[in-house]
């Protein structure tokens, strides 16, 4: 597996006027399908399909901002290629609380990390908010707005207009539909995951055909309510990496915090390894290993040796929430460092036979095009470009890691990690190589 480029970083003083804070210091406008302006190159004529994205869009009323970067409320971006063009449509979600907050101008409920407002005693009832705006799954009808938190959101994959909440022909109101669904290379199923709380949690895997119906659901016992934000497709296995954060419930439920100030970093529970059959949602294996925390995974397949390989960003404790937090603001003070990591684990028993740091300097979003060739393809992630001062700023360069050969560094002026999601609705292939 090749490495990335060395990369100087620095990390000290926060600056004040960070280059991305513009970009979100006020609401996104919605806008209708418009032509984009070519600043540079040419779009391949045989390019041809749809580029979805999904992001925070909205993170203020009157004045009030969010508490979390999680929270502010989903927008879409489709740009269509065609012929040489491109044409871009941009509008909101227009969930059940984005509709009630709009007409009301102002905040009316919690969410991940924000409480909602009034009293604490009108707290206790108080509804979370979907933002819906964390992902995106087209399907060939229609397009899916995802948020872990809660069931998808229905838009129509040219207009973008909301048509409400999908069930997916099974979902029942409290079985939430997780934001990284993940695609079988040969067989086209979808597989996906929902964490349903309770005084154990409940972790529910999901499996639905190409249309995005589930055919099959399936719960396993968790303990205590941790947090599970992604998982890994490695050809018959789901892996869930748990991460040793628990909710603090009582707090939560009783509007004293939010969701997100309520969890709890407990490095000495370890990270759990849980490997499932795809087939049956059985458990195989349960394994337990250090502690770290992470967000996203890359490539996941099983080796001629019958192993399971996989690529994690990984984080030494939870830091990372907090800073997410601070992005909300506009500034950030955290320091935090993701590393990209590959691991191999014997599926049997859940037990890691070696891992390796692929990528030490500090990166995310790993994405790995569509393929039926998962150990050959290369890996794009976004990262800090060479001689750039970081302080305070978010990615702005891509790398792409290639098995076996040097990653190289492709710098994207402008590029910054403000929309967090992504998805492909192809008339031919069109490879994202943003991230997510």
């Amino acid at each position: 597996m090749g490495r990335v480029v060395a990369i100087d970083t620095v990390m000290t003083a926060v600056p004040t006027n960070p280059s991305w804070a513009g970009a979100i210091a006020t609401p996104a406008s919605e806008f209708p399908r418009s032509a984009l302006a070519i600043l540079a190159g040419a779009i391949p004529t045989e390019l041809q399909g749809s580029l979805y994205r999904n992001g925070p869009a909205r993170l203020e009323r009157q004045g009030q901002r969010v508490g979390h970067w999680f929270d502010g409320d989903g927008a879409i971006l489709a740009v269509q290629f065609a012929a040489g063009e491109a044409q871009a449509t941009y509008r909101y979600v227009q969930s059940a609380g984005y509709g009630a907050e709009s007409a009301a101008d102002q905040f009316l409920y919690g969410s991940y990390g924000s409480l909602p407002p009034g009293p604490i005693w009108q707290r206790w009832q108080a509804q979370f908010k979907n933002a819906a705006n964390t992902s995106v799954l087209a399907l060939p009808d229609r397009l899916l707005a995802l948020w872990e938190g809660g069931m998808p959101h229905h838009l129509d994959l040219h207009t973008l207009d909301t048509a409400g909440i999908d069930t997916l022909d099974s979902l029942a109101a409290n079985e939430p539909y997780s934001a990284h669904p993940k695609r079988h290379p040969q067989t086209g199923h979808i597989f996906n995951f929902g964490v349903m709380p309770g005084a154990n949690a409940t972790l529910n895997c999901y499996r639905s055909g190409p249309d995005g119906r589930i055919e099959k659901k399936s719960g396993i016992d968790l303990n205590g309510i941790p947090l599970i934000h992604d998982f890994v497709l490695a050809d018959r296995y789901l892996v869930f990496c748990v991460p040793p954060v628990r909710l603090n419930a009582l707090p939560a439920v009783l509007g004293l915090r939010s969701f997100s100030d309520a969890l709890i970093w407990q490095p000495r529970h370890g990270t759990q390894l849980l490997v499932v059959d795809a087939d049956t949602f059985e458990v195989v294996s349960w394994g337990e290993t250090d502690a770290w925390f992470q967000w996203h995974f890359g490539r996941g397949y099983v080796d001629s040796y019958g192993d399971i390989v996989l690529e994690v960003v990984r984080y030494e404790d939870f830091a990372t929430n907090q800073y997410l937090k601070e992005v909300a603001s506009g500034a950030t003070q955290t320091l935090v460092q993701g590393q990209l990591w590959r691991i191999r684990l014997n599926p049997q028993t859940a037990a890691i036979r070696d891992q390796v740091c692929l990528i030490s300097q500090s990166c995310e979003f790993p994405v790995v095009p569509p393929t039926t060739e998962l150990e050959t393809a290369a890996t794009y992630l976004s990262i800090h470009a060479p001689g750039v001062d970081t302080t305070g700023e978010l990615f702005g360069a891509i790398a792409a890691l290639t098995p076996k050969r040097t990653a190289s560094l492709l710098r994207m002026p402008g590029l910054s990690a403000i929309h967090r999601s992504r998805c492909l609705h192809r008339t031919q292939t069109i490879r994202n190589k943003a991230g997510c």
